[in-house]
């Protein structure tokens, strides 16, 4: 730690070579693209460096490093312009006064288990998250995504425990509408 706050390049070259895999395999599990994680890596590197000195020994430096990345990747996702985000609100399903669906529900082509284990259809599913609202979107990647703790989820985003099930349950909810829509049955 002092090698590190005092800039010392040795010290800063064992932190990179210590954090860097873990970075970059956060970075990319959010992002979904090679270049954005490596550009997200860096900027974490540059912003945990900044913010170095004023690093302060309550958690550990791994615990804050990941934190660090984990906001490198969802501001790099944040500034990428998406042409393509939908509104949650006409994703949600339907409901009649006694608590049953509107309209049926269409059964899907192949099971979320089958959707998953085939590589194009992961492709699908990162881009229908993408196509979230950012509230939204950050509540999945964080808890279904990365499997971060709902308690650690609100922390990191700034608010309470019920906002995130909330707003997990709302976007789930969604992505089941959207794929719905992509997955349809003929």
């Amino acid at each position: 730690m002092d090698g590190l706050r005092s800039g010392d390049r040795d010290a800063f070259e064992t932190f990179v070579r210590l954090f860097a895999p873990r970075a970059t395999r956060i970075a990319r599990r959010i992002l979904q693209n090679e270049a954005d994680a490596a550009d997200a890596v860096q900027d974490a590197f540059i912003s945990a460096m900044s913010a170095i000195r004023h690093f302060r020994a309550d958690c550990q430096l791994t615990t804050w490093f990941h934190r660090v990345a984990t906001n490198a990747a969802l501001m790099k996702l944040r500034s990428k312009t998406r042409k393509d985000i939908r509104s949650i609100d006409e994703l949600l399903p339907g409901f009649f006064a006694d608590g049953h669906r509107i309209g049926p529900k269409p059964a899907w082509a192949l099971s979320p288990d089958q959707i998953l284990e085939r590589s194009e259809r992961c492709q699908i599913v990162h881009k229908k998250i993408s196509e979230l609202p950012e509230d939204s979107r950050n509540v999945v990647l964080l808890r279904d995504i990365q499997q971060v703790s709902t308690a650690e989820t609100a922390r990191q985003l700034g608010v309470s425990e019920s906002v995130v099930k909330t707003r997990l349950h709302r976007a789930r909810q969604a992505l089941r509408s959207m794929f719905e829509e992509e997955f349809e049955v003929a």
